[in-house]
């Protein structure tokens, strides 16, 4: 997973995201003012910066101005929703761009999306037998290959990427289906039940699935 530096001047804020980012099995730096950002990157590996534009010190806008050389994904976050804000924040190299109140779902899946198009996350699991590989869309079980549909591997890349979260059906149908998503919200039921099935995992379900969904979802 990635190391990733949460940038916040709000300490309950910041304790939030890096609390979510550590049960998710990512690791996490700290800073609360523009100034320390530097020196964090002088002495840390930091593949995500999670930046708050308004900052003491400096704002998010000057530290990415400072920080630009080093070629690191950031992310914005700001109470800031002005269109010029926006292009600003794009211009200067900003990855991607939320806004405050946002819910933590929804950026812990900005988070996803930008290590991936930056090639910072892990590119395989393991876990009781099943190795999934991520950039080769291949399953195994016991060694042996497992035939997975397209939406079956997506929804299982959701459930490994977002582990250690509880979601609900509706979020997971947004995060492996897309938001235009016009189905039954059961449709859910049914993929994790293959899942399940061609996992091996069918006749003994676990109270808790490790990857932060109950598999043993009644259809």
């Amino acid at each position: 997973m990635a190391h990733i530096l949460v940038v916040e001047d709000e300490r309950p804020i910041n304790d939030l995201i890096t609390m979510n980012l550590k049960l998710v099995g990512h690791t996490y730096s700290k800073a609360y003012t523009g100034p320390e950002v530097t020196g964090i990157l002088e002495q840390e590996r930091t593949d995500l910066i999670l930046l708050d534009v308004m900052l003491p010190g400096l704002d998010g806008f000057e530290v990415m101005q400072r920080i630009a050389h080093l070629r690191i994904p950031v992310i914005l976050i700001t109470a800031k929703n002005a269109l010029s804000d926006r292009i600003r924040g794009f211009e200067l190299g900003a990855d991607d761009y939320i806004i405050k109140p946002f819910e933590i779902l929804e950026l812990l899946a900005r988070i996803n999306v930008v290590l991936r198009r930056n090639e910072h996350t892990a590119s395989a699991f393991i876990c009781d037998g099943v190795e999934v590989r991520f950039p080769e869309r291949h399953v195994r079980v016991d060694q042996l290959p497992v035939d997975l549909t397209v939406r079956e591997f997506e929804l299982l890349e959701v459930l490994i990427r977002n582990r250690n979260i509880a979601l609900s059906r509706e979020k997971l149908l947004e995060l492996a289906w897309g938001y235009d998503f016009a189905g039954d919200t059961r449709t859910v039921d049914v993929h994790i039940r293959q899942l399940r099935k061609k996992l091996g995992w069918e006749e003994r379900i676990k109270t808790v699935f490790k990857l932060g969904y109950r598999l043993e979802v009644q259809v």
